[in-house]
């Protein structure tokens, strides 16, 4: 286990010049009014408290009153997140160029997702979602949804400081739609109708825990093809694995853990399949589906 860092640390991450990618969408400041991947830490927190209040967890992000929006035209970014937006251009830009080369290396085409920056609340195709729900992929318009602000959380609640612990961010969720584009997104889903909840609960641990693998494949091959990955780095990610492993938020949140509640995997299991990915390159040692329980 890593010792927990001060707010004031920095990740010597090397993107500042470097090419941003195209596909963001920016739609911050806009009002707004299905299945969402990848849900971040503020959905899980929440869908716990609703549950223990006897609510249904599923009304959270379909819910128009989630969080506000603000109206178009009126919304002014702070320099910080500006510079934020550059960054995950930057991160985006390296989650293209290495997943169009593992791609082919498999014989597929790699098709890029679009990043679509949001503040408040946001429509999807897989329905409404609020910033409380974190960063979170969708499959139906292959779009990765991102509120800026949840990187302070990220810092300051969940002590995973550092850039590259929101590259990390970034590179997982991007994690779910090479999922999607290798089938493996509608496998799941398929398999979901035929399965109870704490059933399902286990498969979308092994999807999660995938995704954190492919992460660590992407800054393998980051760092093999552009050298600008330090060891802090990893640190920066792993503490951020860490922070949000479901037996820590859930202990934080109830001051008990439910193993039959994970849906993101423990602590120990994200950062492992993370460090996997790290160490390895090799998108095909990620089979999550295939490796028996105690081996997670």
């Amino acid at each position: 286990m890593l010792e927990r860092v001060t707010d004031s640390y920095t990740s010597d991450m090397r993107w500042k010049g470097r090419r941003q990618s195209d596909n963001i969408e920016d739609r911050r400041g806009m009002s707004a009014g299905g299945l969402v991947v990848g849900g971040g830490v503020g959905t899980i927190i929440l869908a716990i408290v609703i549950t223990l209040l006897g609510g249904n967890p599923g009304d959270l992000l379909n819910s128009p009153a989630v969080s506000g929006g603000g109206q178009q035209g009126q919304y002014q970014p702070s320099p910080e997140e500006e510079e934020r937006k550059e960054f995950v251009s930057v991160v985006l830009a390296d989650t293209e160029d290495v997943w169009k080369e593992q791609f082919q290396s498999i014989g597929r085409t790699y098709q890029e997702p679009t990043l679509v920056l949001f503040s408040g609340r946001v429509e999807s195709a897989c329905g409404m979602a609020s910033a409380a729900s974190g960063p979170f992929y969708c499959p139906a318009d292959d779009n990765v949804y991102i509120d800026l602000s949840f990187f302070n959380e990220l810092q300051t609640r969940f002590g995973a400081p550092g850039e590259f612990a929101q590259a990390y961010v970034v590179a997982h969720e991007v994690g779910h739609h090479v999922q999607n584009q290798l089938g493996t997104s509608d496998q799941v889903q398929a398999a979901r109708q035929r399965m109870s909840e704490a059933e399902y609960n286990r498969l979308s641990v092994r999807l999660e825990l995938q995704a954190d693998f492919y992460a660590g494949v992407w800054a393998h091959h980051t760092q093999r093809m552009k050298n600008v990955i330090q060891e802090k780095d990893i640190a920066d990610a792993i503490r951020a694995a860490e922070a949000i492993g479901d037996d820590r938020i859930q202990m934080e949140s109830q001051g008990y853990v439910v193993p039959d509640g994970f849906t993101h995997g423990t602590s120990e299991q994200r950062v492992r399949w993370f460090l996997k990915g790290w160490k390895s390159g090799d998108m095909r040692q990620g089979d999550t589906f295939k490796v028996a329980d105690r081996d997670l």
